[in-house]
């Protein structure tokens, strides 16, 4: 027998994915949608670290507005404010799945292991072994394919070498002797953590200084309010135009789009993480990497900047090296449906409804930040995302 054709199916069960799977279930779209809910805040971010966003920032959306961040904490009666009151991931993450239960309880937990195409479209196996049809496929795969090492880091062994995005569970490098590269929130968060999990950590960045952010201040001078306005993404009004016209951001040149995703919000941790860092380990600032070896069961680092060179020698290396989206590591996309992509960089070229080249495959999330912006690079970009592509889906599934 052929599998029933769903006429949407969603991959993640993010922020993104739910998000539009709620807004799906609102406008009655057939649609079914894969993933293990907010599984990469669970299982690619430090236990004990608290989002960078505030707290108005970091909700799911649901279409009525219903159920946001401070809906659930007033429910669970736990600490919440829009402004100065971090938000702990894992309060972020028992949320989301909250919200999962709430607005998409159709939600199959396990993951799609191959796209290809079809005659009536897509063609999808799933890990559990079961084939499926789509009309049309929203890839909401979040940073979890995206993590980047340098090349000096990724050629080392993966027992002395990883990204940040394989740890959660610190507790195992109580002890030992961790240098952490970045100077990012991902750097200085696992950084800080490691310490306090009681390893001896030391934290190597070629930035000159951490850039932290300063502590939010409420109630704002009004003229602080009109010169500097406050965004979901940040301050300012670079970001304010970020979040209130991401489809104009998508009319803009190519070119510019990419160095305002480049440049834009660079690394930058939260202001609540400082007075774990600062005077509490060793910082190598302004110094890059320029060779990495294991010698000894250990990794020795030679580090080159401020005019001289010096060797730090680890137990082991985590980059905090962020994130860099490729279509190429998406590995469940079959080759032939990458190629058929049309891309800039290795990233989507989307419609003003997140909709490829290839028709009927979406990309949301960070996958779709160099056409939508620094928007789409956060949780709060969903409630953008998911508005117009269930709109757009709606408008289809009627036609």
């Amino acid at each position: 027998m052929q599998p029933r054709v769903s006429d949407v199916v969603i991959l993640g069960a993010g922020p993104y994915g739910l998000s539009i799977s709620a807004h799906l279930h609102q406008r009655n779209v057939d649609h079914r949608i894969f993933g293990h809910p907010m599984h990469s805040w669970q299982h690619m971010m430090p236990k004990g670290m608290s989002l960078k966003s505030e707290g108005f920032a970091s909700s799911l959306y649901a279409p009525d507005k219903s159920f946001r961040l401070a809906d659930y904490c007033r429910e669970m009666g736990q600490p919440y404010a829009d402004v100065g009151v971090p938000v702990p991931l894992e309060t972020f993450i028992a949320y989301g799945r909250a919200f999962q239960k709430r607005f998409v309880p159709n939600l199959e937990i396990e993951n799609i292991t191959s796209i290809k195409r079809a005659p009536d479209g897509f063609e999808l196996t799933s890990e559990g072994g079961e084939t499926l049809r789509a009309r049309r496929v929203i890839v909401a795969a979040g940073i979890a394919y995206f993590g980047y090492l340098p090349p000096v880091l990724a050629e080392l062994p993966e027992e002395f070498a990883t990204h940040s995005s394989r740890h959660s569970d610190l507790a195992g490098f109580r002890g030992r002797k961790v240098a952490v590269v970045g100077a990012g929130a991902s750097a200085v968060d696992i950084a800080a953590l490691l310490h306090e999990a009681g390893a001896q950590v030391e934290l190597v960045a070629r930035a000159k200084a951490i850039a932290f952010h300063d502590p939010p201040m409420e109630p704002r001078p009004l003229m602080q309010r009109i010169m500097s306005p406050r965004s979901t993404i940040g301050v300012g009004w670079r970001s304010l135009l970020c979040v209130d016209a991401p489809w104009l951001f998508r009319r803009m040149p190519q070119a510019f789009r990419h160095r305002v995703v480049r440049r834009h919000l660079g690394p930058a941790p939260g202001w609540s993480v400082k007075e774990k860092v600062v005077g509490r380990f060793p910082l190598h600032m302004g110094v890059a990497v320029k060779q990495a070896r294991v010698q000894d069961g250990q990794v020795r680092m030679t580090l080159e900047g401020n005019g001289a060179s010096q060797e730090l020698v680890v137990d082991h290396v985590i980059g905090g090296t962020g994130y860099r989206v490729s279509l190429q590591r998406l590995k469940f996309l079959d080759a032939g449906l990458v190629r058929d992509i049309r891309a800039a960089e290795d990233t989507p070229v989307l419609s003003p409804f997140f909709e490829s080249s290839v028709a009927g495959l979406y990309f949301v999330g960070a996958a779709s930040a160099n056409s939508f912006g620094p928007l789409a690079r956060f949780a709060c970009g969903a409630e953008f995302t998911a508005g117009r592509v269930a709109r757009h889906l709606a408008a289809g599934a009627a036609r």
